[in-house]
């Protein structure tokens, strides 16, 4: 694309090409900051990003709790909990970002599985966290499908 991404179509990539289009911009004018400014521009791509990454993390969580937890008083907690963060996703994920969740999805689940070890293990569920599995079991478009939701143990659909 010779103008770059569009802001419209995938903010966090129009971010990242926008700093650099900014950086290699020669100016007259040195009064401007361009570092300074395409630093900036670059920071809220990164924070896009990141909010992506914590709605993914989230869900993989949850995910993780429905597929192996007992426990059924907390299940529909969980399920909004997906809903609220795919709602989150629906806005934001673009097919840029879609590629940064399929790059760093194991360490994602890693950091979901952490969390999701020690929430079961203060429930007491010891033998549940002991049966969690080592690698992501879920695809991205399990992660963000609409209504998707891992089988609840001893169930298969």
């Amino acid at each position: 694309m010779p103008d770059g991404p569009r802001y419209d179509d995938d903010f966090y990539a129009s971010t990242q090409y926008q700093a650099e289009v900014l950086r290699s911009m020669r100016t007259r004018d040195n009064r401007f900051d361009r570092e300074h400014v395409a630093e900036e521009i670059e920071a809220v791509g990164r924070s896009e990003r990141d909010a992506v990454r914590s709605q993914v993390r989230r869900i993989l969580e949850h995910f993780l709790k429905l597929a192996h937890s007992p426990a059924q008083d907390r299940r529909s907690g969980w399920i909004e909990s997906i809903l609220d963060a795919r709602s989150i996703l629906v806005d934001k994920v673009s097919s840029t970002l879609r590629q940064d969740i399929e790059a760093s999805l194991p360490r994602l689940y890693r950091d979901a599985r952490r969390k999701t070890e020690v929430s079961l293990g203060g429930q007491g569920e010891d033998q549940t966290v002991a049966g969690l599995p080592a690698a992501c079991p879920y695809s991205v478009d399990e992660i963000l499908a609409e209504d998707w939701y891992p089988d609840p143990p001893g169930e298969v659909k």
